[in-house]
């Protein structure tokens, strides 16, 4: 089966992340360090790099050869964990499981129990604002007192949303809409991956309809690009 665009070319290491330096580099800096936070905030709009870097950082702490600001990618455990199968993160899109039992049946009455085969277990909750209350109050618990292997990555559109309690626990950080500039450069570098030939202006018309999404604006060139077999133009 194959892969869309946005997802064959998701960042593999923390370099390739385009327009988030400032979270990139506190990152980095926390694993070269030693400092990673338990409980991360990461806000943004749709489509700019959170559930990513959430991976990212997943990769760089249960990477063979880590913690490490580079994992290598190709060992067991950044394979797993690029696949979706890595038994030690835990994706939860709290769109669909609102509730406190997917609370209590999915987090809290697993975090005490010792990584499978890794260093951590690491849960990213994505669309984390969706929870019920009830559920912010049964994962504030945990968040408070959280066991020294448990790293979580909470992920909202909408951090609003988010009660305070639960921010006050978590390092925030705020991940900005691309430029036009930015968009195209990496939509270059998608085209010359896929050997589409493209204008200029068709790549920025497509970045400025992204509305600084990266992942719109992949979605929108892979569109574009079936329907031209590969050949992008303004016309």
């Amino acid at each position: 089966m194959a892969l869309s665009l946005y997802r064959k070319y998701r960042p593999e290491v923390f370099e390739d992340v385009v327009g988030q330096e400032h979270v990139e580099k506190t990152l980095m800096n926390a694993i070269a360090e030693g400092t990673v936070a338990h409980a991360y905030l990461f806000c943004g709009p749709r489509g700019t790099g959170k559930t990513t870097t959430a991976r990212l950082l997943a990769k760089a702490l249960l990477c063979e050869h880590g913690p490490t600001v580079t994992p290598d990618g190709s060992c067991a455990q950044c394979l797993e964990i690029a696949q979706g199968t890595h038994p030690d993160v835990n994706e939860l899109d709290a769109a669909s499981r609102t509730g406190v039992d997917n609370v209590r049946e999915e987090i809290i009455g697993r975090v005490n129990f010792a990584p499978t085969h890794g260093r951590y277990k690491i849960y990213i909750i994505d669309e984390v604002h969706m929870l019920s209350n009830a559920a912010f109050n049964a994962l504030l618990t945990t968040l408070e007192e959280p066991p020294e292997h448990v790293i979580f990555v909470l992920c909202t559109t909408d951090p609003h949303k988010v009660p305070e309690t639960i921010q006050s626990r978590c390092q925030r950080f705020d991940f900005r809409r691309f430029s036009v500039e930015e968009i195209v450069g990496y939509l270059e570098r998608v085209c010359a991956g896929e050997g589409y030939t493209y204008e200029p202006e068709a790549l920025e018309f497509i970045a400025v309809k992204s509305t600084g999404g990266m992942r719109d604006a992949t979605t929108a060139l892979e569109q574009v690009g079936v329907f031209t077999g590969g050949n992008i133009t303004a016309s």
